[in-house]
Parts: structure tokens; sequence; C-alpha cells
């Protein structure tokens, strides 16, 4: 570090061994969050997407309602519903359950419009061709379908995973100490919110750049069959 930094870091006594621990363990708790909440979301979004290229509308109906409430209200309204809400007719989630659950929810709904628009994408003659070699519908799904809808799928599936990542800070709001309560909590103790906002901007900006890495490296997997 240059002695500038640290000179003005120790004359403003903001960023002491302690203040440093708890920014850690917020960051751990907010990538707990995160990654917990990508996995629920995947497992709902698969299977909804699949469903909803069923012609039945008593099947694709209840899907198609869910996608479009949750897509068309705000997360913070959907947090607040679940942590407060919830109590009221006997299910009592804690504040960290809660958000996981609105965020799984809510990007379970963008992602299972993704995942169903690649799916879409693929032509119907891969289909078409698959069963006439004899190959059973979950095998033309993993072999066929899936690799090629998954070169269209990475890009908007990232980017929703990166805006996941900084709508977490919304669970804030419900006193989890996660990146973005701890920067307001010491901003308003200090009275310094530049430095403690300006942190956390830059912890959610780091985690953004890790995700961007691995949007990359997947995407050039994933098109490998299409270079040239």
């Amino acid at each position: 570090m240059p002695d500038f930094i640290a000179e003005w870091l120790n004359q403003n006594d903001i960023f002491n061994a302690m203040t440093i621990m708890e920014y850690w363990d917020g960051l751990v708790t907010t990538v707990h969050l995160v990654f917990l909440s990508l996995l629920i979301g995947l497992v709902v979004a698969v299977p909804l997407a699949i469903l909803r290229t069923v012609k039945n509308p008593f099947v694709s109906g209840p899907i198609w309602l869910y996608t479009y409430l949750f897509r068309g209200t705000p997360l913070l309204i959907q947090i607040l519903l679940i942590y407060l809400g919830l109590p009221q007719v006997g299910l009592v989630p804690g504040a960290i359950s809660a958000g996981i659950i609105a965020l799984s929810l809510n990007y379970g709904a963008y992602l299972s419009e993704i995942f169903r628009a690649g799916i879409l994408g693929v032509a119907r003659g891969q289909r078409e061709a698959a069963l006439a070699l004899g190959m059973r519908t979950p095998q033309i799904f993993c072999h066929i379908i899936l690799p090629q809808a998954m070169r269209v799928i990475i890009p908007p599936t990232a980017n929703q995973f990166i805006s996941m990542l900084k709508d977490s800070s919304l669970i804030s709001v419900m006193g989890v100490w996660e990146v973005m309560f701890l920067a307001q909590s010491y901003g308003r103790s200090s009275y310094r919110y530049l430095e403690m906002l300006t942190t956390a901007a830059v912890i959610y900006w780091v985690l953004s750049i890790l995700l961007e890495l691995l949007q990359a490296r997947l995407e050039r997997h994933f098109g490998k069959a299409y270079q040239r």
C-alpha cells in the first residue's frame, strides 16, 4: 500500500482491523446470499421454462402468471411482503431466508423466460432428426437442444446474475449484516458516508468483474462449435 494512503487511513481512523473484519463478514454474507439465490433460481427456472413450452393452458397459464407477477412488481416490495407479510399467515422466515426466497423467485421468473427463449430458438428440425434416430425426449433435451440453447442463454443469464448481485443490497432493509448494511451503519456512526459507500461500491464492482470473467469463459466454452 502506498505510504500516503496508509497515512491518510491512519489519520482518519475509519478502516481499523475491526471494520475490515466486519466488512469481510459482510462480504461472506453477500456471497452466501447470492450463491444460494442463484442455485435456487436456476432450479426454479429450468423446469418452468420447459413447462412454458407446453401448449396446454392449464400447465402454462399458472407459470405465465407467476413470471409476469414477479417481473412486474418491484423486488423491494417482494422482499418486504415475504419478510413482513408471511408472518401474518403463520409463516415466519428469517431475514436471510426471506431475502434468498425473494431473490430466487424474482430472478427465477426472469431466467425462466431466458431459458424458454433459448429452447425455442433451437430449430425444430434438430428435434425431428433426433426422433428419427430413435432418441428419447430426455436424451434429445440434454444432448441436442440444451447444448445449442446454452450459447443463447449464457449472456443474458450472466447479466441477470450480475444484477442479482447488485440487487442483493436491498436485503439491507431487513437489517442483514451484508456489505450495504455495514456501509450505511458505519457511514451513520462516523459521518463518513463517502468512504463507506465507496468501499461498498468497490466490493460490488470487484464481484461483478469476477462474474463477467466467468461469463466470458462459459461463452468461449459453449461457442467452440460455432467458431471457424
